[in-house]
């Protein structure tokens, strides 16, 4: 089996704001000492993980990402009947394992002050713990620490995208997948909107002004997108759950979703719902290698696709030339080529 899989992608993003920046305009970057449109690595894998797509191949082995894991556990104390105190300081104990848990006097006590990553296994483990904490018996839950935490996982996207726990440093994931932000190819200015809102009950005397004055920026352009997912690593993440088809089931569903699923940012305004018009699947043991110095001199042009697909070709074939293949396998597509690969065909390629 090929260690590294890789995925190059082109994708037209019309005019949008999928991914915002601390002002409310498009994320950017200089490049070439030119300013290019970007999405960042963080928006595009939380679209990915939280899409139709990973929920419907990835059904049962999805993780939670979550400060509310305590609330959860307290949740199903109280419809056991557990006395409230009681049930509370056993969240907040349970709780404490995964995360620091917020002061007893916080409104909610059962919270962890960070973001906890948590399998369907360590779910359902923090849960018996509770009902063994509820029963009265004595645990001592630093010794306990293997049985709430897990060192292979159920869930899939943290297997894909690993996990830190500051509470317990052991039991961190190293992402399997590496995401580059995807940045345009070209050159791009980013533009203001300038939109009003109208009061509809407002009278004809009044005066003519709108109810709401507001502005925004948007951009458009072609992006490329680099991926490279350790295959191994990813099988030794899984553990006993990489021999069951699910790691299979991950690169197909993380494949799909990169070709077809968007930010969710400024969505309602923009209806910006993109899918790849250019996709080149690679497989090898070779060290892996982006193919964004393609794009470090801006493409140009009337047909920025066709000229980015032309610049990432010419890039790869002379890195080749240079360092040999690095591949042993690819498969691609190409809107506009009858004769190139389908959607169907690139997650077959991924899975297999």
């Amino acid at each position: 089996m090929s260690r590294f899989l890789q995925l190059h992608l082109l994708t037209f993003y019309p005019p949008s704001n999928v991914n915002r920046d601390d002002t409310g305009n498009p994320k950017t970057a200089t490049v070439g000492g030119v300013t290019r449109l970007r999405i960042s690595s963080q928006a595009l894998k939380r679209a990915w993980r939280t899409s139709d797509i990973f929920s419907s191949a990835l059904a049962g082995h999805m993780g939670q990402r979550t400060q509310r894991l305590g609330e959860e556990i307290l949740r199903y104390l109280r419809d056991k009947n557990v006395e409230e105190k009681k049930a509370v300081a056993i969240a907040r104990e349970v709780a404490g394992v995964y995360g620091k848990v917020k002061s007893e006097k916080d409104k909610n006590p059962a919270r962890t002050e960070q973001l906890v990553f948590i399998s369907p296994s360590e779910r359902d483990a923090a849960l018996a713990m509770a009902d063994r904490l509820a029963a009265g018996e004595k645990v001592d839950l630093k010794k306990e620490q293997d049985t709430l935490l897990h060192r292979a996982d159920s869930a899939a996207d943290i297997a894909l995208f690993g996990r830190m726990l500051a509470s317990a440093p052991s039991f961190n994931r190293e992402a399997a997948v590496q995401v580059a932000h995807a940045i345009t190819t070209h050159r791009v200015t980013v533009e203001d909107d300038y939109y009003t809102a109208i009061d509809d009950l407002k009278q004809d005397e009044e005066d003519a002004g709108a109810g709401f004055l507001g502005e925004a920026g948007f951009g458009s352009g072609v992006f490329y997108l680099y991926l490279c997912i350790n295959r191994d690593l990813l099988k030794k993440n899984l553990g006993e759950h990489g021999e069951t088809g699910v790691a299979e089931a991950a690169l197909g569903a993380l494949a799909e979703a990169a070709m077809t699923v968007s930010p969710s940012g400024k969505q309602n305004s923009f209806a910006a719902l993109a899918r790849a018009g250019y996709v080149l699947a690679e497989k090898g043991n070779s060290q892996p290698r982006t193919l964004a110095g393609a794009f470090a001199r801006p493409v140009g042009g009337t047909d920025l696709m066709e000229h980015s697909v032309k610049a990432l070709k010419e890039f790869r074939e002379e890195l080749a030339r240079v360092y040999g293949a690095g591949v042993d396998e690819t498969c691609e597509m190409i809107l506009g080529d009858k004769k190139s690969a389908t959607l169907a065909d690139i997650v077959a390629f991924c899975r297999s």
